[in-house]
């Protein structure tokens, strides 16, 4: 049977943009204070949900609301099930916007919203390209269902709770990433190292107060701040603050504020997946900090922090480096560093590791790290598709089909629900050349692109379950 998937995208253009400008134009970020046992993560993510619920209702799906928490839309017959997995959550729209930023705008070959790339433009795209399968009338091998999320913009909570209650699919993938194909992530674990050391009152040396820098894990601070006790020398400590900042290239202040010396330092934000690709604020001022004559349970903290992770992020003095050819580099970013007198010192930590790391192995690491000790330390293991499963190469047949271009196989440092699936991967539905701006002011998808999306996905569906493709 040979189908012309973009003529069958075509056809349906106009109502596919009709459903996705009301889809976007639902508020759908999380509200957690306004919360009720119907609608957990708030009344606009709860709207998306129902939405998508309903318009498959209509279309002639089989819908299931699963705990208010994520639901799916299933048809097709067979034992084994393809999962596709999507999310209705948005991030708040913040400033800057130049068009409504819940209003669905389409101009200049694009449509214009919060959620309109990240993810509700390629729900909607896997949404027509099932509704292209199920009007054709095919015979089905497997069913295909449909996965919708709600809180993948922060806790996840909606797929795990799916899965505590629904059934896994066979296989899957996701529409929330890159195409061609992301077959594999690097694990992500969360933890904080804490000092052990206990403060000598009597110790002479600089006193530092206080002590603060970035608020997640997953993020490159771009500020921090100290504030400094101490009887003298404030002029020359200010002076060689000049000075460092001058020879790393950094910004920062330095002054006297109520007899207490305040420094503060700003760094470039960026992903926690590449800490080098921004500058962690936290970290430059520790590096700072650890060069001044401290009073002991000070100097070992931010001798320790500045020796660890200053200019390494690659776990090198950690004595945790890893590579590996399926996803490169351990990477660890210093998302949150705080220091108090009362407290002591605690560094919040980022490790994204290769897929054939032993964790178990670098817990044993992190674990005799002297004078620290690990608390809050959570793992999301890594996740790996081989390149020579049917599945991976069903996708990339089908991607070059539409495309003429060659599917190469892709890996991150980030996560997506792919990681959800015991065999799933990230498929589009950004293109390569594309300018990501998920999370962006502005945010948008083109048209053209949404329309091949959809193309691509309505060949996956059928090229994995009906019995007539050409596999």
């Amino acid at each position: 049977m040979t189908i012309n998937w973009m003529n069958e995208v075509e056809n349906r253009k106009e109502d596919l943009l009709k459903d996705l400008q009301k889809f976007l134009q639902i508020k759908s970020v999380m509200d957690e204070e306004d919360a009720t046992e119907e609608a957990p993560l708030g009344k606009g993510v709860k709207e998306a949900l129902d939405y998508m619920l309903s318009l498959g209702e209509k279309d002639g799906f089989t819908p299931k609301n699963v705990g208010n928490l994520a639901g799916h839309l299933e048809f097709g017959e067979g034992e084994d099930l393809l999962g596709i997995l999507c999310h209705v959550d948005v991030v708040p729209e913040g400033d800057g916007w130049s068009v409504d930023p819940f209003g669905g705008e389409i101009k200049d070959g694009k449509i214009f919203a919060r959620g309109a790339i990240d993810d509700k433009g390629p729900t909607m795209a896997a949404y027509y390209a099932m509704k292209i399968v199920k009007e054709l009338g095919v015979p089905f091998n497997k069913r295909i269902r449909m996965i919708i999320g709600t809180d993948e913009e922060s806790d996840w909570r909606c797929v795990d709770h799916y899965f505590k209650n629904e059934e896994m699919p066979t296989m899957g993938f996701a529409p929330d990433a890159d195409f061609p194909i992301i077959y594999a992530e690097k694990g992500i674990a969360d933890y904080d190292l804490v000092q052990e050391k206990t403060r000598d009152a009597e110790a002479e040396g600089i006193r530092v107060k206080h002590f603060e820098s970035g608020r997640r894990y997953n993020m490159v601070p771009d500020h921090a701040k100290a504030v400094l006790r101490m009887d003298e020398d404030h002029t020359k400590w200010v002076q060689y603050f000049d000075t460092f900042t001058k020879d790393e290239g950094i910004k920062g202040d330095c002054f006297m504020e109520n007899g207490e010396l305040v420094i503060t330092m700003e760094g470039v934000s960026s992903h926690g997946m590449e800490p080098d690709n921004g500058k962690n604020a936290g970290l430059y001022l520790a590096a700072f900090l650890s060069k001044l004559p401290l009073a002991p349970y000070e100097a070992d903290f931010f001798g320790f922090t500045s020796k660890h992770f200053f200019k390494d992020s690659r776990g090198v003095q950690l004595g945790v480096s890893f590579t590996d050819d399926i996803t490169g580099d351990l990477t660890i970013n210093v998302g949150k560093l705080r220091f108090s007198e009362e407290d002591g010192g605690r560094i919040g930590l980022n490790m994204r590791y290769p897929v054939t790391f032993d964790m178990d192995k670098g817990r044993k690491i992190l674990d005799s790290v002297e004078g620290y000790s690990i608390e809050n330390f959570d793992d999301s293991e890594p996740h790996h598709v081989s390149a020579d499963d049917d599945f991976v190469r069903t996708l990339q047949k089908v991607y070059e089909d539409q495309t003429g271009e060659k599917a190469e196989l892709l890996s991150i440092g980030g996560g997506t629900y792919a990681r959800s699936l015991e065999t799933g991967v990230a498929f589009g539905a950004l293109f390569p050349g594309r300018e990501d701006i998920a999370h962006q002011k502005d945010e948008y998808m083109y048209i053209e692109d949404l329309l091949k999306a959809t193309a691509i996905y309505a060949q996956a569906i059928y090229e994995l379950t009906c019995e007539q493709s050409s596999r």
